[in-house]
């Protein structure tokens, strides 16, 4: 028998990187400082607009969650006076939007990004009077805003290839802000909080397949009675082989010995649930955007819970309007449930928990 060299031993496949120092590293918030501009003009870039992109087109858990939160703020649309109408409904952005679908559009952009941008293009007629005869939205990661000493905007700048190519006035970019808290120079990004809950997702998901692959195909640990390099190698060839096409390999006995490696296959449902969980506290119940395995009367308080957070949503998109574009709507409000459930309170006289009184309020638009 050969003598036999651990050194030299194969992998068939290796399945994930066998790293383990991300497992014993202590874990430790980041600070994080709020951005201020000491003198002269202060620059605001949007350094992780490609990478909040990609988080927002290939997780369909976020990417559900902010759509869903900008259709309960712009879905139903809006009334607004005749005049201010006519000046909209010749909105077409970049061609082939609504005034409806860039309201949407820049709600969407606000969540994901902070900041969403676009530019009023405005036309004077024969008497000399302005009016706004498009929006057309601007990404943020081509946008910069520019603050002077005071701390104030003093212009908006588009950059392409690092090269600023446009210079716009505030008056001519409509602006909304996401969550901005202190003196913070930009809003912030509802993915920032829940990205690592969206890459634990995917990876939980990841180890699964793995997983459910490894009882179709067992990692095996293999014991050849053989040192040559090239005689390893063709077994190793044969044996793939075998596998992927199911067939039987006939060695000769006593010069292999195959042992299966035993993998505990634990349920990740749980684990995944949690993560998902935690990504819907950041503003949208999981009753909005995946109501499954929920009961009606949870879902029921979900949905009440979820009204002043849409509603909110709505006063600020009103707010803005008509603050940089002169122009009064009010955004339709979704069905409340407030009705709903003080009738089943009152039906269910043994009902222990939310009474009547206790919730007055009601999302009806005075």
């Amino acid at each position: 028998m050969s003598e036999l060299d651990i050194s030299k031993a194969d992998v068939l496949e290796r399945g994930m990187d066998s790293d383990t120092t991300q497992f014993t590293q202590s874990y430790e918030v980041a600070s994080e400082s709020l951005e201020y501009g000491e003198n002269g003009e202060t620059i605001v870039n949007f350094p992780n607009a490609a990478k909040y992109n990609g988080l927002y087109k290939k997780y369909g858990q976020i990417k559900a969650a902010i759509n869903t939160l900008a259709l309960y703020v712009c879905g139903k649309g809006y009334d607004t006076e005749t005049t201010y109408q006519n000046i909209m409904d010749y909105w077409k952005g970049w061609g082939e939007d609504t005034s409806h679908a860039i309201f949407w559009n820049m709600q969407v952009e606000s969540l994901k990004q902070g900041d969403s941008f676009a530019e009023i293009v405005r036309e004077t007629d024969y008497e000399g009077n302005e009016r706004i005869i498009n929006l057309k939205p601007i990404a943020a990661e081509r946008m910069r805003i520019v603050l002077g000493p005071e701390g104030t905007i003093i212009r908006y700048e588009i950059k392409k290839k690092g090269k600023v190519t446009h210079k716009f006035d505030p008056k001519d970019i409509f602006h909304i802000c996401n969550d901005r808290v202190g003196d913070e120079q930009r809003g912030t990004s509802v993915i920032e909080c829940c990205e690592w809950a969206i890459n634990a997702i995917e990876e939980a998901r990841r180890d699964y397949r793995i997983l459910l692959h490894r009882n179709v195909v067992p990692v095996r640990i293999i014991e050849i009675d053989n040192d040559d390099t090239i005689k390893r190698n063709a077994f190793k060839t044969e044996y793939k082989d075998a596998i992927r096409k199911g067939e039987v390999l006939l060695i000769p006995k006593g010069t292999v010995e195959i042992k299966d490696t035993k993998i505990q296959i634990q349920d990740p449902i749980a684990w995944i649930q949690s993560l998902e969980n935690y990504l819907y506290i950041a503003g949208i119940p999981r009753v909005i955007a995946s109501p499954d395995d929920l009961s009606e009367g949870s879902s029921k308080i979900g949905y009440l819970l979820f009204e002043p957070i849409y509603s909110y949503r709505q006063t600020l998109l009103e707010a803005d309007i008509w603050n940089q574009l002169q122009i009064r709507l009010t955004f339709h409000r979704p069905p409340s449930l407030m009705d709903s459930l003080k009738s089943n309170e009152a039906k269910n006289t043994s009902q222990t928990g939310m009474q009547p009184k206790e919730a007055t309020a009601t999302m009806e638009r005075e």
